[in-house]
């Protein structure tokens, strides 16, 4: 089953391709509408979230993204850091 983890939660997302393509669309196109009382900007990042699952060029954008964001947050917030899964990975004995 496919999975998006948001810090240290996990949502699970629909198993069929393309039912997770429509729902990461529908999502985008509605966050362009985000003046309108229902529908909200924070539909955009949730979309390309959703479409990174299947679409290679999103998703290499989504990496390089949580990438600056590690490398950013963590020499200013590092506990926060932690927190969110992008503290330093240290090396076990053996390795």
């Amino acid at each position: 089953m496919k999975t998006i983890r948001f810090g240290t939660r996990r949502i699970r997302l629909p198993h069929h391709p393309l039912v997770r393509m429509a729902l990461g669309l529908v999502l985008v196109l509605g966050g362009f509408f985000g003046f309108l009382p229902v529908l909200g900007f924070w539909m955009v990042p949730l979309g390309l979230v959703i479409l990174s699952v299947d679409l290679a060029r999103v998703r290499r954008f989504r990496r390089r993204f949580a990438v600056w964001v590690g490398h950013s947050l963590a020499p200013r917030h590092p506990r926060l850091a932690r927190a969110l899964g992008y503290g330093r990975r240290r090396r076990r004995a053996g390795e």
